[in-house]
């Protein structure tokens, strides 16, 4: 689905049904240097179970026209300037699901219009979600390299039982892939890699956005990975007490989604309601 957005061109996956803006809406938001597709059977699924569905490409990333926008204030914006665009309307019509940057991305958009918010689940998060500075170093000079680390650090598996999408399937390799494509795909503006993570580094909103979501009374969930290197759990804990939220633990790394589909639906059922 093709929307424009603050004057640019903005895609978000469907889910494979027409978008229905008079459903409860889910919108479910990647991480850096990810797009929509980590979302993709999650999103199948609450798109044929009465959900519409909106999951995003943010800006610069995948389908969606650049520039990448530079902190996550700015693009908890861009994700409410979307449901605008798409027409979503009205009180408590919104569920926001984010992982790693999505996370805080959500967790920003819902503090900035906690009205139109109902629910909140925030996939392998923590903060603050500091990047060191040598992997900040290496994804400016050799990213490649870089990629090759974060991908090493955030499966904890060979393989998730059952594989996703389908048996079979290397999860190694197809997130190096989908990152090596969104690198790529931004390499006349810039350095992807190095914007999202100084876009996670440097986010310190976090406790007022908490502090907003906690008087609205909306609904918060953290799903985390019990052997995540990237955002260990103990990293989420102040998180999951200013948003007074309830903390799944699932047994996986930080690729949540392919690690452990099934354990990953189970638990945003749980969480979305």
């Amino acid at each position: 689905m093709k929307l424009n957005v603050q004057g640019r061109p903005a895609y978000a996956y469907t889910g494979g049904k027409r978008f229905d803006a008079a459903l409860p809406v889910v919108v479910f938001i990647h991480g850096a240097l990810h797009d929509h597709s980590v979302w993709t059977l999650l999103a199948r699924y609450f798109a044929h179970h009465g959900r519409g569905v909106l999951a995003v490409d943010l800006p610069g990333h995948g389908r969606s026209e650049g520039p990448a926008l530079g902190d996550v204030e700015t693009l908890g914006d861009w994700i409410n300037a979307l449901l605008d665009a798409a027409g979503v309307t009205g009180d408590g019509a919104v569920a926001l699901v984010g992982h790693s940057m999505g996370s805080l991305i959500a967790l920003e958009a819902a503090a900035r219009r906690p009205a139109r918010v109902a629910r909140l689940a925030m996939v392998g998060t923590a903060w603050p979600m500091k990047v060191s500075d040598a992997l900040l170093s290496t994804s400016r000079e050799r990213p490649r390299a870089a990629m090759a680390m974060v991908n090493a650090f955030s499966h904890a598996t060979t393989a998730g039982k059952p594989s996703y999408p389908g048996p079979g399937a290397w999860l190694h390799g197809g997130n190096l892939a989908l990152m090596e494509r969104m690198q790529d795909g931004y390499n006349e503006r810039g350095n992807l890699f190095e914007h999202d993570f100084l876009v996670c580094d440097r986010y310190q909103g976090a406790p007022d956005a908490a502090a907003k979501l906690a008087a609205a009374g909306v609904r918060a969930e953290l799903i985390l990975g019990a052997k995540d290197a990237m955002t260990p759990p103990k990293a989420a804990k102040p998180l999951a007490e200013w948003l007074g939220a309830r903390v799944q633990t699932l047994p996986a790394g930080h690729s949540l989604m392919t690690e452990a589909p099934e354990g990953m639906l189970n638990a945003l059922k749980a969480a979305l309601g």
